[in-house]
């Protein structure tokens, strides 16, 4: 009998604590499936067959780490909510004659309850809706579809043990909570914190303080290179000032408002201020968790849905045709017009070999090298810069272009004397009057409103210049550096580009004749008898573009996802926290006249004084930390601003409207334990 009684118990205080508990288990079987799903995508031969599919595998896999990562720390946190309400029940036990070891007992059947429930519908509901998933991401990522169902047996082992383990640290912790307490903490253990914190000015203004250096660090940045490293460093400042501001500023607010005898006393604000101002550490860090988590999905969900929709920008910017070839002759020499034309007319043979004509071609020359900017040089030599810190920031890319070819392109008729030079720049400035590479200098004597756009000049992570030169024989002792293993470090380029109103089976069959003819070209043939070249087709890359940014906008989706549900349990929590803590309050006020209406007009007092602090210090952040995140998009070549400021502005609007309607729904859960007493 003794035997069963310790099981009852466990599921009678769950039964009991449904409020609480239903969260809980939702939580737990949501972080399971979802844990499930990614391990199960990630190890999809569906998956890995696409195109770019080991990419797209690549990406799951750090999804997965941030989910399995982010539910240790979420469940930590609601499993230390359940104990500590749970704790004046132990301490009746405790009381009534039940030892440790049989509160223990309880503890552990409760934990085993969770787990078995959580495991078995979290694998349940992740293999029923992995499918459902998979083609999802194949939807995005505009794959083919596949209808065949499957269970990843390997997937289902790693879930089992991540999560068994989760829940044997949150059963010791809750052990250890529980034991160390005698029957009388446990009891009064609701009432802990009571008193109101000091106003810490020092913290608050260390928080001030730290979160204007972070938007500083942000907005300062100038390079797309440096506003990676730059922005996590400023992502933690921004964290460890939210929370100083949120803890001491909340508690700051509260006492500037019951100092305002015109806002304080009244039956709307006395209430919830007054509760509020016994509670500000613990109701400060729950508040600036939950901005944190608002900010975390309002950054993904505008990054990777800018990435994903403008996908095509990014295309565009990384073909400014629909099919590039790039061959690397051997020396400058071949950068002569006469070379360019044998090629047009190689490749023009092609076309009418196979049946096709070109409705739009481009071609030129150029030149491009790559060097260490320090003190107004750009040293392409490696031997003078072997023994300097190299940083990224510091690299410039240098493509050099005959004006006769930028003329052709670009529809102009500017003039450039030998030894001048005009100047463009991507992602980087350059104001000097004298272009110097190494030993060379070039007078600027303009800078080019427009520029042929250079596909590799766009993706490159360095920062690049375009300079459009009288003649390439003023860059012709750059052509005599090597580098370490003798290679020429100037490559010399004849590119040529073409559209074709074809299908794209058809392009792509033109475009493998291409490379099986390219060899018949002698000039662009090296020492060894060799030849370089690349060939790139829009048709060959859009899946890999649409995958790799797919997978990201997918992977957003997910941790929007989890971190919104998050967020949710930790208003929910909260509200019913306080709503127990405050329902003796409320009871008082009931009873000296205090109506439900009034109830109700305190509750919404509370919510708009301090609930949305929240998604309103989640918007500035967002703010401060757009000019970062645009420059990392460039890096992704990006290159429209209006609609990523369009598409976070979106992402603002939609979050700001479920938070209005979670918080709705939290506050009415605190109306109804706070006024569960008749009037």
């Amino acid at each position: 009998m003794k035997t069963k009684l310790y099981p009852r118990l466990a599921l009678l205080g769950v039964r009991k604590n449904a409020r609480l508990y239903i969260p809980y288990f939702i939580s737990c079987i949501g972080s399971v499936m979802m844990y499930y799903i990614i391990d199960f995508l990630g190890q999809s031969e569906t998956v890995k067959e696409i195109s770019g599919g080991g990419n797209l595998s690549m990406v799951l896999s750090v999804g997965k780490f941030v989910i399995a990562v982010f539910s240790l720390i979420f469940l930590f946190y609601t499993n230390s909510f359940l104990i500590r309400r749970r704790n004046k029940e132990f301490g009746l036990y405790n009381i009534l004659g039940m030892d440790k070891k049989g509160i223990c007992k309880i503890i552990c059947f409760e934990s085993l309850m969770v787990c078995v429930v959580s495991i078995a519908a979290g694998l349940f509901f992740g293999v029923i809706l992995s499918k459902l998933a998979e083609l999802g991401l194949l939807y995005i990522i505009k794959a083919p579809v596949s209808y065949n169902f499957s269970v990843e047996p390997s997937s289902i082992k790693y879930t089992l043990v991540l999560y068994a383990a989760i829940f044997a640290v949150l059963l010791l912790r809750s052990l250890f909570e529980v034991g160390k307490k005698d029957a009388l903490d446990l009891m009064k253990s609701e009432n802990y914190g009571e008193k109101p914190p000091k106003a810490n000015f020092i913290f608050a203004v260390l928080g001030a303080v730290i979160l204007i250096a972070a938007y500083l660090i942000a907005v300062l940045t100038k390079s797309p290179l440096s506003a990676i490293s730059n922005f996590l460093i400023a992502v933690i400042m921004v964290i460890a000032a939210t929370y100083l501001l949120f803890i001491a500023g909340s508690v700051t607010l509260c006492k500037a408002l019951q100092k305002n005898k015109n806002y304080y006393y009244k039956k709307n604000h006395f209430v919830s201020v007054s509760s509020m101002a016994y509670r500000m550490k613990r109701n400060g860090a729950g508040l600036a968790s939950i901005c944190i988590l608002s900010t975390m999905v309002l950054v993904m969900i505008a990054s990777s849905a800018s990435l994903y929709f403008g996908a095509g920008d990014s295309m565009k910017a990384r073909f400014p045709m629909e099919n590039q070839i790039v061959t690397f002759p051997p020396s400058i020499d071949y950068l002569d017009e006469k070379y360019m034309s044998q090629l047009e007319e190689h490749y023009g043979s092609v076309f009418e070999e196979e049946g096709v004509k070109p409705s739009k071609t481009r071609s030129f020359r150029y030149a491009y090298i790559a060097g260490l900017l320090e003190n107004g040089v750009i040293e392409p030599d490696v031997e003078r810069v072997v023994n300097r810190v190299v940083v990224m920031d510091d690299i410039r890319q240098l493509y050099f272009m005959n004006v006769n070819d930028y003329n052709k392109i670009m529809g102009t008729d500017i003039k450039i004397e030998k030894g001048q030079v005009m100047t463009a720049t991507i992602r980087c400035s350059f104001k000097d009057d004298t272009l110097r590479i190494g030993d060379v200098n070039l007078k600027v004597v303009g800078s080019l409103d427009k520029y042929p756009n250079i596909g590799t000049a766009n993706v490159a992570v360095a920062s690049s210049i375009i300079a459009v030169i009288s003649d390439f024989g003023d860059i012709e002792p750059i052509d005599s550096l090597v580098d370490f293993n003798g290679s020429r470090m100037l490559d010399t380029c004849l590119y040529y580009g073409y559209n074709l109103d074809e299908s794209e089976e058809k392009t792509i069959e033109v475009i493998q004749a291409q490379r099986n003819a390219i060899g018949q070209i002698d000039f662009i043939h090296n020492e060894d008898g060799g030849y370089t070249y690349e060939l790139d087709c829009l048709d060959e890359q859009r899946a890999d573009f649409y995958t790799t940014f797919g997978g990201l906008f997918f992977i957003g989706i997910i941790l929007s996802i989890i971190f919104i549900f998050a967020m949710a349990m930790i208003i929910y929590y909260k509200q019913i926290s306080e709503g127990y803590e405050d329902k003796s309050r409320f009871e008082i006020m009931q009873k000296v006249g205090m109506t439900k209406k009034d109830i109700s007009k305190s509750v919404n007092s509370q919510t708009l004084t301090v609930f949305f602090a929240p998604l309103i210090i989640a918007g500035i952040h967002l703010c401060f930390a757009f000019p970062p995140i645009w420059k990392i998009l460039m890096l992704f070549n990006m290159t429209n601003l209006s609609f990523v400021i369009l598409v976070t502005a979106a992402a603002f609007v939609f979050f700001g409207v479920f938070y209005i309607v979670l918080y709705k729904i939290t506050s009415n859960a605190y109306f109804s334990i706070v006024s569960s007493t008749k009037e």
